[in-house]
């Protein structure tokens, strides 16, 4: 084969990468930012005993929506939970209520995972909390929001459109476009992301007080993503460093449920 016909070859393989490559992240995007993880029935209807209560709404497009609700008494104060992005969040259920016992939980299924029906996305899981929050104000006139790493995204959202006594995010983002960038350089995030969860737009408009945990090692979510969504954010605030701590290893770090506990009393 001749030099120039090796270099035309070449020129077409890097083409089609080019080309390919981008496009073929854009199709599976929704597989990278979420990963449902659902639960079986049998396995719910186990699980939901006093004082645990498995809650279901429907929203407007008929979709079936469920959470679990962990009453304290007196029911008044709220902690609604949104986690991560593959997470099912019925094991917080022994976490919420012996860490904080003072309080009643909400933890959210997102679309599609736990015992929700449906499929995620960015505007339904926050239209979802909207109705969620709607609901349960009926009841409890002190609401916190509790977010970790892509629930951090939802909660933030969710701080900017209703009145909220406190945030507490975890491993939290400044918008999903950033963290895209840091993980993949060499792609054009900005015009290709579906899901933007632009936290760092929402969060001056925020007064609501916040909690800031981040993990000293975490390997997801950059530290300075986290800074700059807390350097934006409207109200007052504290950060805490879990030195040590894994994005997926906050909850094991000794300072983690006492840092909540503390900002919740």
């Amino acid at each position: 084969m001749a030099v120039s016909d090796a270099l035309l070859t070449a020129a077409k393989v890097a083409l089609i990468f080019a080309i390919g490559f981008p496009l073929l992240m854009y199709l599976v995007q929704d597989r990278l930012i979420f990963m449902p993880r659902p639960l079986p029935d049998s396995q719910r209807a186990a699980i939901a005993n006093p004082p645990v209560e498995s809650l279901f709404i429907q929203a407007p497009d008929g979709t079936r929506l469920h959470a679990w609700h962990v009453r304290a008494a007196p029911a008044s104060r709220l902690v609604m939970y949104f986690g991560g992005n593959a997470e099912e969040v019925s094991w917080m259920l022994h976490e919420a209520g012996n860490r904080i016992p003072a309080a009643s939980w909400l933890l959210v299924d997102y679309r599609g995972y736990g015992s929700s029906g449906g499929s995620p996305s960015e505007t339904a899981l926050v239209a979802d909390a909207l109705q969620w929050h709607d609901q349960l104000s009926k009841t409890y006139p002190t609401i916190h929001v509790f977010g970790r790493s892509l629930g951090s995204g939802v909660a933030v959202q969710l701080a900017a459109q209703r009145p909220v006594a406190g945030v507490i995010l975890v491993a939290p983002f400044d918008s999903m476009v950033e963290v895209g960038k840091h993980h993949y350089p060499f792609l054009p995030v900005g015009w290709m992301l579906r899901h933007r969860f632009d936290s760092a737009a929402a969060a001056p408009r925020i007064t609501a007080p916040l909690l800031c945990v981040v993990a000293g090692r975490d390997e997801i979510i950059p530290a300075a993503r986290s800074q700059r969504l807390y350097e934006a954010w409207g109200g007052p605030k504290r950060w805490v460093a879990l030195e040590g701590a894994g994005h997926n290893s906050t909850d094991e770090h000794a300072s983690y449920w006492p840092s909540i506990l503390a900002f919740l009393k």
